[in-house]
Formats: C-alpha cells, structure tokens, sequence
C-alpha cells in the first residue's frame, strides 16, 4: 500500500497490532509433527539464515513512534547481498548501520564459467542501502510503500479478499488504530502482539479466548475493511464474503484443510478444489 511520512507510522503500527487477528482469517499452511501449528510461513524466513537477526523477519516488537523510529529500526536490519558490476554478491549478514562503517566486506558470488564460487571484496558504500532486503510482515519499502507479507490467501477463487482486506483497512487507518487500541478479545491478557501472533496460529487456542467475542470482533474489523472499500468506490465490497464466512466459523482455509483430511478427503482433491476457480460443497 502506498505510504508517506504522516501514514507510514500508523500504517506499521495499527497492523502490527492485527496480526494475531489476520492469523485467524488467513492461516493457511499446516505444520509440525501433529499439524499443531496452522501456518508454517510464520517459520519461513525466522527459521532461515533470515533470523540470525530477528529484526530482519516477522513482527516488530516495538511501537514505533515516529518516522526516525522505523528509519533507526530500518538501519538495525541485516544486509546480506549487493550487485557490483553484473555480478550478485553475497556475505554474512550484518547491521546496515555496522556494514556502511565497514572498510571493505568478504564476499562471493558465482563464477558460472568456473561453476565454482568464488571470494571477493568489496567496499561498502550508501547505494548499497538498495540492496536491503528485511521481510517484515509490515516492510517499509524504498518505493514508498508499506508491504504486508503475513499471508498468502488460498483458494485462487479467494484470491482477492486478502489485497481488499488490507487495501480497506489502509483506507480508514485512523479507525482500525482505535480499534485496535480498545480491544481486549486478545489484549490485555499479559500477552504482546508478537506473542499473541504465535499463539493464534497454534490449532489450540489459549483459554482466554472467547470464540463468540472473537467472532464478533472480526466481523468490527471486517466492517471497518468494507467502509474504506466503499470510500475508494472500486465496488470492491463483495470481495471480503470469504472473509465473512470465516469471521462467523473461525475458521482459516488451515482448518478447513485439516478438517477435510480426518474426513477422509485425499490432499489431492483439496489441491485442485483450492486451485479451482469454482466453489465445491462439502459436508
């Protein structure tokens, strides 16, 4: 979504607050030995070479309270990669703000005549900022924009209601921030954003959680979503029902995958139904 300097900071914050919740609505990949965990993505670059510095993949631990906060956040990210020349560069991660004081870098890339990798170095310098790569679920981005990377929606019929959900959202910024401030579903139960994000991806919630009340508050945020589609007039609304009929349920496209299996439903049928442009009925 694009961003700039008076959205960025409520964009990043109010979001990151949303995650437990838009683990509910899109989990979608189940994992581990007993599938207790219901979107494995979580794990995808935290559990890589990406996590050697938290702060390059998933949430942000902190509220952000101005754009020098996401700038010095920014600046605590890992640069891994550069291009000099035609050649694609690669080192050991390390702090941008460390790599720019750095007088030279080991690096390799790839002799592709050779078929070897080979040692290199290089100088750094400040365009290399362009090579930053983190993959944070809320990523401020050098095209000025705020890129979400917490789900990926499935089924392709459904494909859409993700890019609506946020798109409203981003709309009615202000409002989603004060909901999110007022919640106490998830909130106010001793656990953070970024705790409450792995618990709500687990199959078995925390007792805490009123399911009726955490229906209800999906369906107030899904409403806040709907206003600001209606606001930017695309007629875009209908492409949140996905989202509808799972805030009522509570269930994610993880749990409907799951529940199809202990039915006996092969994963090959659930393959082509989720790829399938066309809605099946199930018992």
């Amino acid at each position: 979504m694009d961003a700039d300097e008076e959205t960025v900071v409520p964009l990043i914050n109010a979001f990151n607050l949303l995650e437990p919740f838009k683990a509910v609505l899109f989990a979608n990949s189940p994992f581990g030995k007993r599938n207790e965990t219901l979107c494995g993505r979580d794990s995808l670059w935290s559990k890589s070479l990406h996590g050697l510095n938290p702060h390059n993949c998933g949430m942000y631990g902190v509220t952000v309270r101005s754009l020098a906060d996401v700038m010095g956040y920014l600046e605590s990210t890992s640069i891994y990669c550069v291009e000099r020349g035609e050649r694609y560069i690669n080192f050991a991660p390390v702090p941008l703000r460390d790599y720019l004081q750095l007088g030279n870098v080991v690096g390799e890339y790839w002799d592709a005549t050779a078929k070897i990798h080979r040692k290199c170095l290089i100088s750094p310098l400040p365009s290399d900022v362009a090579w930053l790569r983190p993959f944070k679920f809320e990523d401020l981005t050098q095209r000025g924009t705020v890129e979400f990377r917490s789900v990926c929606e499935q089924p392709v019929r459904e494909a859409f209601a993700s890019a609506a959900f946020h798109a409203g959202l981003a709309e009615r910024i202000t409002k989603l921030s004060g909901v999110m401030a007022g919640d106490t579903i998830l909130y106010g139960h001793g656990y953070g954003a970024v705790e409450l994000r792995s618990l709500m991806i687990r199959r078995d919630w925390p007792s805490f959680i009123d399911r009726k009340a955490l229906s209800v508050q999906l369906h107030r945020i899904l409403d806040v979503a709907e206003e600001g589609l209606a606001r930017r007039g695309f007629g875009e609304e209908p492409l949140l029902a996905p989202l509808r009929r799972r805030a009522d349920t509570l269930t994610s496209p993880a749990r409907e995958h799951l529940a199809r299996l202990e039915r006996g439903e092969s994963i090959e049928s659930i393959a082509l139904d989720y790829g399938s442009a066309e809605e099946e009925r199930h018992a």
